[in-house]
């Protein structure tokens, strides 16, 4: 059994169901009252043009942003008003949020060292070395970030995602400051990890091909609103 699919074994899939979700900002709405239920294991991503409300949900489903209305559900437990650290999800950026002044492999570690639950230190080892052979990063985790390319920069922020095993996966615009022929290679990597993991994956973009090429689904947004599912 590969190391991905152990830890495909390890946690399973969790549904996000939206109910009656709204986010205001002062007198601007920033997304309009919905409701979606994203069924476990399936890759659905949030379409849309700059504006449109796609990152704001994003980021209430990670509880970075709290619903102005309604309720948000991973599996059957209600995440609403739960902490981040609390939602059994991980987070990949647009931006990487790598830590320069770490190699590769205490990148990947951080967040088995940061939680509160201490991960042991043989399980630390295990767990990145793992992610690292599953995304071709064997050989290179001594190195620095600066020392690496965007895609494998890239690889090295799904590593940080993938050893903490969540129940979701969050994606906000992962490949959108890699170059056009690194990001087709990444949308047929980010496919094949997500085909076997078997894991759920909310996805933001602005890009069709994109969407079209990833996704199980995608909820088009416009103004706030969900316009097709």
């Amino acid at each position: 059994m590969s190391a991905i699919e152990r830890q495909a074994d390890a946690t399973p899939a969790r549904a996000v169901r939206f109910a009656d979700v709204a986010k205001r900002f002062g007198e601007v709405t920033a997304v309009e009252r919905f409701s979606l239920t994203i069924e476990p294991g399936r890759f659905v991503t949030l379409l849309g043009p700059s504006g449109c409300g796609k990152s704001t949900t994003l980021n209430m489903v990670a509880g970075l942003e709290a619903p102005s209305e309604g309720r948000i559900f991973i599996g059957d437990r209600d995440v609403t008003d739960a902490s981040p650290a609390d939602r059994d999800i991980a987070m990949v950026f647009q931006s990487y949020a790598l830590y320069p002044h770490l190699t590769l492999f205490e990148n990947i570690a951080f967040p088995l060292r940061a939680r509160r639950r201490r991960t042991a230190e043989p399980d630390v080892q295990r767990k990145v070395k793992e992610a690292a052979v599953a995304l071709g990063l064997d050989g290179l985790l001594a190195r620095y970030p600066r020392e690496i390319s965007g895609g494998q920069r890239q690889r090295v922020a799904l590593g940080r995602a993938m050893v903490r095993n969540p129940t979701v996966y969050l994606l906000d615009e992962p490949l959108s400051n890699l170059d056009q022929q690194l990001r087709v290679q990444m949308r047929s990597e980010l496919k094949d990890l997500h085909l076997r993991l078997g894991a759920t994956m909310l996805y933001v973009t602005h890009d069709q091909g994109e969407a079209m090429t990833l996704s199980d689904a995608i909820a088009v947004m416009s103004g706030g609103r969900i316009e097709q599912f």
